[in-house]
């Protein structure tokens, strides 16, 4: 409490004691001296970098494929216009934004002796982390919703799940997301940065670059962990709540009892485990660094999104025909020329 109080003490009258008439009508920006921040990366090892680029090129093309042949298959192949499919093709979608936000100038930085990213280009990498991760906890909750009416209500299932009611959970995980972002960034693109500008990651992670300022961030600290710890705990509790009534339902309904439901669920279970389960990790200690944050950095960014295509591809026999039939629909235009 009395942190507290100290801390709203120097938000208040710091600025009035230490900045001019004109540095209080621009606000504290020009207060922050530091015009862009310095990224150690993954490591300082060349020969190990040099892999990386390798590793992590190979990756980042694969995930951006991988989830653009998602979308185009479902667009081209008429069987496919439903809305367990209109949901996966945004979810590929978010993953393609998710891997491109930072994965290229990582592997870029590979390269370069010197790894440094702007103020503004920072603050921007912090805004798209939270709009794509924000909306993707949201549409899997939408997927989820999809799963249970379907399963639950099969009889009202196209009434329920209009084309209209899937384009409004994708504009509220869309809104969901952005909201969320803004509310972080509202307040860290003004802190005053004076003095160190590094950062322990790849990518300029918020509670990283929070810690930089030059002011006593534990109360911000606080807020950013409410936020996002907030709305992931809820996505993920409705998660929870919505496949345990979807798997009793299947258990109590399918002769093939409950190895059967976990056959039928496993692409949406596991994707929502694999998305979740770092989360935790963080939420557990969020005020402590471990070197395995960096992992779960590229978790989010590199490997989520190469994952997610390849696991609803090898367990939905639906894709799978899709993406044959289009395959050989171009090989045979292809040798038609």
């Amino acid at each position: 409490m009395i942190k507290s109080h100290s801390y709203l003490s120097r938000l208040l009258l710091f600025p009035l004691d230490n900045f001019s008439s004109q540095e209080l009508t621009n606000g504290w920006n020009n207060k922050s001296v530091v015009t862009e921040f310095m990224l150690l990366g993954l490591s300082s090892s060349w020969e190990l970098q040099l892999f990386l680029f390798f590793i992590f090129s190979m990756c980042y093309g694969a995930a951006v494929l991988g989830n653009i042949f998602i979308i185009l298959t479902v667009i081209i192949d008429s069987h496919l216009h439903s809305p367990m499919y209109f949901l996966l093709s945004n979810l590929s979608f978010i993953d393609v934004c998710q891997a491109t936000f930072a994965t290229p100038k990582m592997i870029a930085d590979f390269l370069n002796k010197h790894k440094t990213i702007t103020f503004q280009g920072c603050m921007a990498q912090i805004f798209f982390l939270h709009v794509f991760g924000g909306s993707e906890m949201v549409l899997l909750v939408a997927m989820a919703y999809d799963r249970y009416i379907a399963i639950c209500k099969p009889l009202h299932y196209m009434t329920i799940m209009s084309r209209r009611v899937c384009t409004l959970l994708v504009g509220i995980s869309w809104t969901t997301g952005i909201l969320h972002s803004a509310s972080h960034l509202a307040f860290t693109v003004n802190l005053p940065f004076c003095g160190p500008n590094t950062v322990d990651n790849f990518f300029c992670d918020l509670p990283l670059v929070i810690k930089l300022a030059c002011l006593d961030t534990y109360i911000l600290e606080i807020l950013v962990l409410i936020n996002s710890g907030l709305l992931s705990l809820i996505c993920f509790l409705l998660l929870l709540i919505s496949y345990t009534i979807i798997l009793a339902t299947v258990h109590r309904r399918a002769s093939g009892g409950i190895s059967k439901a976990f056959s039928t669920l496993s692409a949406h279970i596991t994707v929502v485990f694999l998305f979740f389960g770092p989360l935790i990790f963080i939420y557990i200690w969020p005020f402590d660094s471990f070197p395995i944050d960096k992992f779960i950095s590229v978790f989010f960014t590199v490997f989520t999104p190469l994952l997610n295509p390849m696991i609803y591809t090898l367990r939905n026999k639906d894709v799978k025909e899709a993406m044959k039939k289009l395959r050989s629909r171009h090989v045979d235009t292809k040798w038609d020329f």
